[in-house]
């Protein structure tokens, strides 16, 4: 005897989860990744079984070209990762199902970049301000540049204090601070 299948739960799960994936699209902004990758990224996670490329097109109507694209990105954070399974010779992709792991990559990756450069900005503005310091005699000129000079160091303090902050995330040690829930 076959067995019954609950149809209006089965769809009522399938339009819950993609309403979850719709979520997890529009907050993937925050880490500068688009709704459309968000969503990818979404279904992979949700999927039981590593996914190629085509599969992904077809689960969300979207280009080829849109999914190596978006995989790609992902993976470069490190969401994504290709898998191999034995007689399958198209590439598979799978989602990283450790949110704290992705995130931890996700967050260094971003902030680093853009933290070592401001550092770098912070240093070029605060030699070029201590030259005109020391070429000029304008009494007020000089006041202007000393009160500038503090402020460019508590910027450059802040900025090494948050690369302090994101070693600290990448290398795991956050959660010594902040426990992961559940498992």
């Amino acid at each position: 005897m076959a067995e019954d299948r609950d149809i209006k739960n089965w769809e009522k799960h399938e339009e819950t989860i993609e309403k979850f994936i719709q979520v997890i699209a529009k907050n993937m902004n925050l880490y500068g990744i688009t709704p459309s990758i968000g969503r990818l990224y979404g279904v992979l996670y949700f999927n039981d079984q590593p996914m190629t490329l085509d599969d992904m097109r077809d689960a969300l109507s979207m280009s080829k070209t849109s999914m190596s694209t978006g995989v790609r990105a992902l993976a470069d954070m490190k969401m994504v990762e290709s898998t191999f399974r034995k007689g399958v010779r198209k590439d598979l992709y799978q989602s990283e199902e450790d949110w704290y792991k992705s995130f931890t990559s996700l967050f260094g990756i971003r902030w680093r970049k853009q933290t070592e450069t401001n550092i770098e900005e912070a240093d070029e503005t605060i030699e070029i301000l201590e030259k005109m310091y020391n070429e000029t005699a304008d009494m007020a000129l000089r006041e202007k540049l000393e009160h500038d000079l503090e402020k460019l160091k508590d910027a450059k303090d802040y900025y090494l204090w948050l690369m302090e902050f994101i070693r600290v995330v990448e290398s795991g040690e956050i959660f010594n601070y902040i426990p992961r829930k559940g498992k």
